[in-house]
């Protein structure tokens, strides 16, 4: 058996329940070792075997998770974040299935709500957005011509941006094109969670400058969109004149 877990974006408290109780039952552990915190192999039992996919291609991935099925131990693959989103699992998936293997996928804090949470925001707020775009600018991944950052930008909705901060200033092109402003606010989460987190607040006027001082290339969300500052309506589910099945309304 293969459990996909997600480790979470950077604490090693932030794993599941489950994904903490399989992973300490697991004989063998397949981790994501660039990305993911070595703390969290301190939770596995005496004897498990580790293997850093950080430089693994996907066929010895797969010879690991074969021999261990042939001798009927378990397996966690550990990804980081949410295994779901840029995991790259499906194409694993897609192996094992055609093998006869069985699996599981776990999930786990993404990065994206880490880093919101960390900057102490909402992405929904009534009247401002109630819409998340996940996304991520083109680089040696192609990402589809109608999903172009400066298309998405258009419908004005909360956005956090993947793998992208090393391309900060296409980034910002994009975005300012397609907002048809630069005074939209901008928030960069560097390693959200993680002891050495890093937040940079700006809009799309001046945040290519603070990030490329801040000398920031890699593992960082960029969240983008009003949810960040401004404006915004009360909460219906918390309004004393908005009645539901479990409250009758004002008194």
């Amino acid at each position: 058996m293969v459990s996909f877990v997600g480790a979470g974006p950077g604490d090693v408290d932030l794993i599941t329940v489950k994904g903490r109780k399989l992973l300490g039952e697991a004989d063998v552990v397949i981790y994501a070792g660039s990305l993911v915190s070595n703390e969290h192999l301190k939770f596995c039992k005496e004897g498990a075997k580790f293997y850093n996919s950080a430089s693994m291609t996907l066929e010895e991935v797969i010879e690991v998770i074969e021999r261990a099925e042939k001798d009927n131990l378990k397996v966690v693959r550990l990804h980081t974040g949410d295994p779901t989103i840029y995991g790259a699992i499906r194409e694993q998936m897609d192996i094992l299935d055609i093998k006869g293997i069985s699996y599981e996928v776990v999930p786990g804090v993404s990065s994206f709500t880490a880093a919101c949470a960390s900057i102490k925001r909402e992405f929904t707020l009534p009247n401002v957005s109630q819409t998340v775009i996940l996304t991520r600018i083109e680089g040696r991944t192609p990402v589809p011509e109608e999903e172009d950052l400066e298309f998405l930008a258009k419908y004005k909705a909360s956005m956090a941006i993947f793998l992208s901060v090393q391309e900060i200033d296409r980034v910002v092109e994009k975005l300012v094109k397609g907002y048809g402003t630069d005074n939209i606010p901008v928030a960069i989460v560097y390693k959200a969670t993680w002891e050495d987190e890093k937040i940079i607040f700006g809009t799309l006027k001046d945040i290519e400058e603070k990030v490329k001082k801040e000398n920031i290339n890699k593992m960082a969300q960029i969240l983008v969109g009003n949810f960040i500052e401004g404006e915004y309506d009360r909460s219906k589910l918390y309004d004393p004149s908005f009645t539901h099945k479990f409250r009758s309304g004002a008194k």
